[in-house]
């Protein structure tokens, strides 16, 4: 079904709300959501929506609370979600980080105690945008495992980067440190889908391709070693460093009634106090890249677009919460 940018928000929000959301809260989740589809990302858009509704039916989203801001150094702020989204406690950040960041050159944003944050890009585009370079890193439920260990220990703990282009969509790379994100083994699962070899174990940590039996199991970091080095890093910036729960530490995303209560953190630098001409530097070069073959992320991301198609399947299933 195809739906206009504007419809698409007015579904999200209205879905949002029926399952309980507060307005603010489903106005954000809704902006987020829309933003992943234009970015090509729907597998954190849409068709993640779902999750986050039986988040707010369950408990595992306090629905309507309002994040808490705080300022424990002119270049620091502090965000408590108190259980709710990301998203709205960006929003309710945003405004002084680019005020901060224009002022101080960089600026740390730390937001603790929410669920999931969706699509990790959407964060540092929204910088990018706005003429910065910013680093993001989150945690999650405990999904993947490292080392000899059977067991999950780290969430997929995604990195994500951006940095302003001019006259183009800014370059953003965002990536899960696991081999793949975790809505893909369900997707296939649901499909009854194999899956590659080296994304996942089953149950008994055993490598595997079935994904129903990836489910059972747990993902496994891209790269081995490297890999998992990498989550430990996005570990200990989106838990250590915000007072997060640890992966380990923290609640099912699917299941129970309470928040995951995990981490998001942010560092935004303004280029233009080091490097002024950054944005044009970037697309002279990203051209130059382009033209030996390189992948440029973040071209997928439609700035203009004006509709997205979504499966009707999927649009029954958010319907069904107005139901409710």
């Amino acid at each position: 079904m195809r739906y206009d940018l504007t419809r698409a928000r007015e579904l999200a929000i209205r879905v949002c709300v029926a399952a309980g959301a507060s307005k603010a809260m489903a106005i954000s989740l809704a902006e987020a959501t829309v933003a992943a589809e234009c970015a090509g990302r729907s597998s954190v858009g849409f068709a993640h929506l779902p999750d986050y509704l039986e988040g707010f039916l369950k408990g595992r989203i306090h629905a309507v609370e309002e994040p808490a801001i705080f300022f424990p150094a002119p270049a620091l702020i502090q965000v408590d979600a108190k259980g709710g989204i990301a998203q709205l406690g960006f929003d309710r950040a945003f405004e002084e980080l680019l005020l901060r960041t224009s002022t101080y050159g960089v600026t740390v944003c730390s937001l603790q105690n929410s669920y999931t944050a969706g699509e990790l890009g959407y964060y540092v585009r929204r910088l990018a945008l706005k003429g910065l370079v910013a680093l993001a890193a989150t945690n999650g439920p405990a999904l993947v495992a490292a080392g000899q260990s059977s067991e999950a220990v780290y969430g997929t703990n995604p990195l994500a980067f951006a940095a302003p282009v001019d006259n183009r969509a800014p370059l953003v790379i965002d990536q899960a440190s696991s081999a793949t994100a975790f809505v893909n083994i369900r997707q296939a699962a649901e499909r009854g889908e194999m899956i590659p070899e080296g994304w996942a174990i089953d149950g008994k940590g055993q490598h595997t391709m079935d994904s129903r039996e990836a489910i059972k199991g747990a993902l496994l970091a891209f790269g081995g070693v490297r890999g998992a080095n990498i989550a430990l890093m996005v570990e200990i910036l989106a838990a250590g460093m915000t007072g997060a729960n640890w992966s380990l530490d923290a609640p099912s995303f699917e299941e129970g009634n309470h928040s995951p209560g995990v981490g998001l953190f942010i560092v935004a630098l303004n280029p233009e106090l080091l490097a002024p001409g950054l944005s044009a530097r970037m697309a002279s070069q990203i051209e130059r890249l382009a033209s030996k073959g390189i992948h440029i992320p973040g071209r997928s991301y439609a700035e203009n677009a004006t509709e997205i198609d979504l499966p009707s399947s999927l649009v029954a299933t958010l319907e069904a919460y107005c139901l409710q």
